[in-house]
């Protein structure tokens, strides 16, 4: 059970993002619910399968952009995080972190840094943000696993004045000894439990 937690807890990251087009293998449609539709895919040569989830939420782009976007509020964060560390912050254009993640016993804990940039299209309104894992910024530790092939991506796009078409793309390969069908299985859920998080936000405003 206690693996189940620590591969929900690396696939939440806020909120972050994918580097590169996951092109090759189409999506592969799970399920929906509550609106969300879940897809995953396989890539050659990796294990471990890429995940998509997609929905409409009741809110204009840009407030669902700047929550995101806002490194300094991390409320919404995963509870499990007991360091997050700005390293860099460019408004609108780019952030560097680095994260730990405290995970339940016998798991060992994982770091993780990442580089995430921004892009807005001036015409469509569209935004993505997109994360990458960033090595060899921070030294690794003894006590911790370093989470280094990681990418996310947000896409935000307008759908009318008070409507926003929103995916969540990624991949994340938490190292160490995890068993690779737990992954795979637990990426189902961490997407929809990710946008679930973003919408839920977005009611209280």
């Amino acid at each position: 059970m206690r693996h189940y937690q620590f591969l929900f807890i690396l696939m939440f990251f806020f909120n972050l993002m994918l580097p590169c087009p996951m092109a090759a293998q189409s999506w592969d449609f799970i399920k929906e619910k509550e609106g969300i539709k879940i897809y995953t895919r396989k890539e050659a040569g990796k294990p471990l399968r890429f995940y998509k989830g997609v929905t409409d939420i009741n809110a204009p782009a840009e407030k669902i952009f700047a929550l995101m976007e806002d490194v300094y509020n991390t409320d919404w964060w995963d509870k499990n995080l007991t360091q997050i560390k700005v390293l860099l912050y460019e408004k609108y254009k780019r952030a560097q972190y680095y994260l730990v993640y405290d995970l339940p016993w016998p798991v060992t804990d994982r770091d993780l840094c990442v580089d995430v940039t921004i892009t807005i299209d001036p015409v469509t309104g569209e935004r993505k943000i997109t994360a990458v894992s960033l090595n060899e910024v921070i030294p690794e530790y003894n006590d911790m696993v370093r989470i280094k092939d990681y990418r996310q991506t947000w896409t935000i796009i307008p759908a009318g004045k008070e409507m926003t078409h929103v995916i969540l793309e990624g991949f994340v390969d938490p190292a160490g000894s995890i068993p690779d069908w737990i992954s795979n299985m637990l990426i189902i859920d961490s997407p929809f439990k990710t946008i679930s998080g973003v919408r839920e936000q977005m009611e209280k405003k």
